[in-house]
């Protein structure tokens, strides 16, 4: 595992599957500005990566992350607070544009801006002791980072006003009921190890399929239906054209595993 930047993100590649690990264990892994501009490295890597199919993101030690640094947030209320060279938007929209699945580990807690900072992930892992939620409303703000737009996508409209408007935490196993995260794990030091495996069984799935699926999957609440249909249709069409496609099919026939290229 090597540092990015100035080391406040890891990065391991194994196999097909990226580990994006947040590394400030000290301030329990809280973004600052150092820490948002070594992600957004470290993900432009992973999606510039052939040999990556699936990413985990994880956080170093016992938290997944504390949200944002608040001295760093404090300091932006300041007359002479300078503007922000990176914000978390300019993360979590380049999550959403990816075109490898992503794989969440919430071990621990991911408050206010890092349970924003895992909205855009396809799949979220959560540790049954974990602090999920957006308590911005209790520090004299509200979750400008993403939720009030993802959150009613995924959960609908009802449930994210309460989880907005309250700034409760909302207990990992609800989260699971009403879809918000994928998998609750009891034990939090299994965390990661259940996301690894999440993402090590994405990455056997042919890569280009998984790329469009992706990509329609995430437009198709703001792409009106017979458009949708459409563009799905024509997407998949191209892939017929792909070694994959003649390989997934051959495989299948031949009773073995396929060995996808992403070709």
């Amino acid at each position: 595992m090597r540092e990015i930047g100035d080391g406040n993100v890891l990065l391991r590649i194994d196999d097909h599957r990226a580990d994006v690990v947040l590394n400030r264990p000290e301030r329990r892994n809280a973004m600052n500005q150092a820490l948002l501009r070594d992600l957004r490295t470290a993900l432009e890597e992973v999606d510039d990566r052939d040999d990556v199919r699936a990413m985990v993101l994880s956080g170093k030690g016992d938290v997944f992350c504390a949200g944002m640094d608040l001295e760093m947030m404090k300091r932006r209320g300041e007359d002479d607070a300078p503007d922000l060279e990176m914000g978390l938007d300019d993360v979590t929209h380049f999550i959403d544009d990816m075109t490898v699945p992503s794989v969440a580990s919430i071990k621990g807690a991911a408050i206010a801006g890092a349970f924003e900072l895992v909205l855009p992930v396809d799949f979220r892992i959560i540790s049954e002791d974990a602090k999920y939620g957006v308590i911005e409303v209790e520090l004299g703000l509200f979750p400008s980072g993403g939720a009030t737009q993802r959150l009613p996508r995924l959960i609908g409209l009802s449930k994210a006003k309460e989880l907005v408007l309250t700034g409760d935490y909302i207990d990992p196993r609800e989260a699971e009921r009403c879809g918000l995260v994928h998998e609750v794990v009891d034990d939090r030091s299994a965390t990661d190890d259940r996301a690894r495996e999440w993402a090590d069984s994405l990455a056997e799935n042919a890569p280009l399929g998984m790329e469009h699926a992706r990509r329609m999957l995430n437009a198709a609440l703001e792409t009106p239906l017979e458009q949708g249909l459409e563009l799905e249709g024509e997407l998949g069409e191209k892939l017929t054209e792909t070694d994959d496609y003649t390989e997934g099919f051959t495989a299948r026939l031949e009773g073995r595993e396929p060995e996808f290229e992403g070709q």
